[in-house]
């Protein structure tokens, strides 16, 4: 046993067996080294602790009641199903030792803002986060794909969390997988095919309605990144915007929350969506939000972003945020009349550059800070403009109901 500081923890190591031989002296041990580091929070490096008996969870426990709260990191796969089969991963803060692994090599299939997605072989992709601090992200992005999968929304599953160097990344097992971006990048001639099928996804998930409470409400998650804008925006026009979030109407219907085409992927025919954290419920608007942001906003001041991190050229990237909104509005196969397209482009560019504004003040994205500055100077004049002009009165779009097709992959190039 050995024992050193992080900050306000204080790690204690343990290796080998736990069990009623060592119980004790183990808690003798901890107990004397708390002492001679009062107010530092205690904290189990588990990582090479092979096995674990009644009376080292009984000595843990205790120690936890007196700590009030103990946390168990590295915690190897055979302590864990211990661990988990006697409770005591819900009595205590159990973090696992993850697999690491390598993506040297593997090819990329989709990158987005706060990730990149690799191809590990025919079978398997793993998502890496490019921010620090992302597990409550990865692991949330789990509960929601299975509240999601319940719900009927076609999905992927990460099964496992790894280390890939100093990052996280999440695996999904997705055989012989391909974004829709990336069959985009592969064939743009099919733009206008690829984004009718995006549009009937979206439509797709945009009909399931959730219980009250069941997902968050996109407003309020919006309505927290105006609380950390800041001083950013002048003062009329956050008030602006703060109004019109919180004049929105509870709309219950299901959005996915970055529904940009790197998160469909194209699995043995089955059209799948990954990174389902930012699963909520709200009004079309939010969703479209995200899709702006992902094809228009990120080309502000870098008009080589879309093919850099999309593999698609900006005229590209502007169609698709332009048609698939277009296709989603209309009714029956009726084109949306000039006018009221244009009122609905500048809600979502509304909705999109505050989220823009918090990718790149509150998560710091957005490129060397030189850049971002000048994204955040056009975000805000944008804004501005908006505001003054009088362009947006509300939020919300109205929602189109999604097409007959039940198979919104059908016809789509298998993957290879």
């Amino acid at each position: 046993m050995r024992t050193w500081t992080e900050g306000s923890s204080l790690v204690v190591a343990l290796d080998g067996r736990l069990d009623a031989v060592n119980s004790g002296e183990a808690g003798a041990f901890i107990r004397q080294a708390m002492a001679e580091h009062p107010g530092l929070t205690p904290v189990v490096d588990a990582g090479e602790l092979q096995f674990i008996s009644s009376a080292g969870l009984r000595m843990l426990l205790g120690l936890s009641r007196d700590c009030g709260g103990l946390t168990l990191r590295e915690v190897t796969p055979e302590v864990y199903d211990i661990l988990q089969m006697t409770g005591f991963t819900s009595i205590l803060t159990v973090v696992r030792k993850m697999r690491e692994i390598s993506v040297a090599g593997c090819p990329v299939i989709g990158r987005g803002a706060i990730g990149t997605v690799y191809r590990l072989d025919g079978e398997t992709i793993v998502k890496v986060y490019e921010i620090p601090d992302c597990l409550p992200m990865i692991e949330n992005e789990q509960r929601r794909a299975k509240q999601a999968l319940i719900k009927g929304i076609p999905t992927a599953i990460s099964y496992d969390i790894v280390k890939v160097g100093e990052k996280y990344g999440s695996v999904f097992e997705l055989i012989n997988a391909r974004s829709f971006n990336s069959l985009l990048a592969e064939s743009p001639e099919r733009a206008d095919e690829l984004i009718r099928r995006y549009t009937g996804i979206i439509r797709q998930v945009h009909a399931i309605q959730a219980e009250p409470g069941e997902l968050p409400d996109a407003r309020d998650t919006y309505l927290g990144y105006m609380a950390q804008l800041g001083d950013v925006l002048p003062p009329r026009v956050a008030a602006w915007l703060t109004g019109l979030f919180r004049a929105m109407p509870q709309d219950l219907h299901v959005i996915h929350g970055d529904f940009h085409m790197n998160n469909i992927m194209l699995s043995d025919g089955e059209a799948l969506l990954i990174d389902m954290d930012t699963l909520s419920v709200g009004n079309p608007v939010f969703d479209f939000a995200g899709i702006f942001v992902a094809y228009r906003a990120f080309n502000l001041d870098d008009p080589g972003n879309s093919m850099a991190f999309l593999g698609i050229p900006e005229a590209v990237s502007r169609t698709v945020c332009e048609e698939t909104l277009a296709n989603y509005l209309s009714r029956e196969g009726s084109p949306v009349p000039e006018e009221a397209l244009a009122a609905a482009r500048n809600k979502v560019e509304t909705v999109g550059l505050v989220r823009f504004l918090y990718l790149l003040l509150v998560l710091k994205l957005g490129g060397e800070p030189a850049l971002r500055e000048r994204r955040i100077r056009r975000a805000v004049e944008r804004l501005t403009a908006l505001c003054d002009q009088g362009l947006v009165q509300d939020l919300t779009l109205w929602f189109s109901r999604p097409e007959k097709a039940e198979n919104c992959a059908a016809g789509l190039p298998a993957p290879h």
